[in-house]
């Protein structure tokens, strides 16, 4: 199934390129614009990347803790402003739902296998470099990278619930990297990208209430994004 959507999205793209090799030229004047704005939306696919404490190996009340990913989306704004003829500055801010799974075996206090969901809604602030090819009539090819600072608004570090079964800050930084296509269009530019995300900050609030907060020393996010943007 994904291998037929990965040669369907190919066929696309090369068939909108050789469209744009034929068609007159778009939005001629664009490529001069000091600045524009856009919107994006899109879907993702989120994780944990977690590190292990010391308690998790010399103890036996977690036989096994795995992280998986799961899908969410992206709603934004864009603002893009030209440094010069291959170099823009661009800053996003989104909204980013996400649901990230958490599967672990406990043994206490009986043998239970538990598969759970970490929901998340970051406000998205990433501010990205992005290098771009020369125009091809109404084509682009473009890389970007940059950093990102997220917040968490649906965090529970600060939770009073008993039945938290685990706590995560709010705040994380990260870097991203990834790269896109442009097809100009008479009255606007349609931009599928794709890019990774990761997180440097420790996502993890320690609990010693909570045993599995005791088990994981580190839990730091990554992302796959696939956005679409449309630009004027």
């Amino acid at each position: 199934m994904r291998l037929k959507l990965f040669l369907i999205t190919a066929l696309l793209f090369l068939q909108q390129f050789s469209f744009a090799q034929r068609r007159a030229l778009c939005m001629p004047d664009h490529d001069q614009k000091p600045y524009y704005f856009g919107i994006t939306f899109g879907m993702n696919m989120s994780t944990y990347r977690a590190r292990f404490s010391n308690s998790f190996v010399e103890t036996d009340t977690f036989k096994r803790i795995q992280t998986r990913w799961s899908p969410g989306f992206n709603l934004g704004m864009m603002a893009n402003l030209r440094l010069n003829q291959y170099f823009d500055l661009r800053f996003i801010p989104s909204l980013v739902f996400t649901d990230k799974r958490l599967v672990y075996n406990s043994t206490y206090p009986k043998d239970t296998t538990q598969d759970r969901n970490i929901e998340s809604i970051y406000m998205h602030l990433p501010l990205q470099l992005k290098f771009k090819s020369d125009r091809i009539i109404n084509f682009r090819f473009y890389a970007m990278a940059g950093g990102k600072f997220d917040y968490d608004l649906a965090a529970n570090a600060r939770s009073k619930r008993s039945d938290e079964w685990l706590k995560v800050s709010p705040v994380d930084l990260g870097v991203e990297f990834g790269f896109g296509f442009e097809f100009y269009y008479p009255n606007f530019i349609f931009s599928p990208e794709i890019k990774v995300s990761q997180g440097l900050g420790n996502q993890i609030f320690h609990d010693k209430n909570i045993p599995l907060t005791n088990a994981i020393d580190v839990l730091q996010t990554r992302m796959i994004v696939f956005s679409i943007h449309l630009e004027g």
